[in-house]
Parts: C-alpha cells; sequence; structure tokens
C-alpha cells in the first residue's frame, strides 16, 4: 500500500538495469531533500541502532503523518529520502499498515546494502512507527 510518491520512485528504479544506478538515484533524492534544521538535531530525534548520525522529526498536521529527516551520509539521507516517499501523508492507520520490508523489498534494497545500513534502516523504520503507534494511542 504504498502512496504515489514511492510508486514514481518504484518506476524510476524500473528503468535502471545496473544497482550502481539505482544506487546513484538513491543519493541524488537524498541530495534533493531539504535538511533538517540544526535545532532539531537533538538527542529526543537522534535514532539509535544506525551506524551514520540519523534525525527523524516526524509531525502530524492534519490527522497526517510527516517527517523531515537528515543523516551525515549520503546514501542515509537517500534513504530517509525514500522512506519520506513511502510514508509521508498518510493517516497514522495507513503508517501503521504499511508493509515497509516489502514495499523496499520492490526496490532491492536488501541485497545490495551493507548490514549496518539494513540495521539502520530498520531502526529508522521502527521510529516512523513507534511514533505513530503513540501517537494514535494519545489521539
Amino acid at each position: 500500500m504504498a502512496n504515489e510518491a514511492f510508486e514514481e520512485i518504484v518506476e524510476d528504479f524500473g528503468f535502471l538495469d545496473d544497482w550502481e544506478d539505482r544506487y546513484r538515484l538513491v543519493i541524488e533524492e537524498g541530495k534533493a531533500m531539504a535538511p533538517l534544521d540544526d535545532a532539531l538535531k537533538v538527542p529526543a530525534t537522534k535514532v539509535e541502532g544506525c551506524a551514520s548520525q540519523v534525525w527523524l522529526h516526524p509531525r502530524i498536521e492534519g490527522g497526517r503523518f510527516h517527517f523531515e529527516g537528515d543523516s551525515d551520509a549520503m546514501i542515509v539521507r537517500g534513504l530517509i529520502a525514500l522512506l519520506h516517499r513511502l510514508y509521508d501523508g498518510l493517516t497514522l492507520d495507513e503508517v501503521l499498515s504499511v508493509d515497509a520490508r516489502a514495499e523496499l523489498g520492490r526496490l532491492a534494497l536488501h541485497d545490495h546494502l551493507s548490514a549496518q545500513r539494513s540495521n539502520g534502516l530498520r531502526a529508522m523504520i521502527e521510529r516512523i512507527r513507534q511514533y505513530a503507534a503513540e501517537a494514535k494511542a494519545s489521539a
């Protein structure tokens, strides 16, 4: 159940045969993402379990989940951008029902990420799901 923005990246990946080209596309996605304000790079937004520095700043607006993120590693910024495409604008119920592993599997990411990057990606997904669950419980 991916949103339209994520379907676009799936389509873009489909046109690329070489993983190096796909890797470049992930990095380009990260470069195109607006940087997270330094004031939001605090312990509360830092994602533990990532080899790189990662911050996610989620928020709920109009019943929809949104987040900003950043990393000190370009490939990780790209992964954050992919997660943004996957989750941004969904309702809390939709966020919680997304099978991120299956959706990202459509990009064959797990076949090409190091174990550390895969663990970091899982930690980011878990942080997003945790925030959505907490926001839903307090609503």
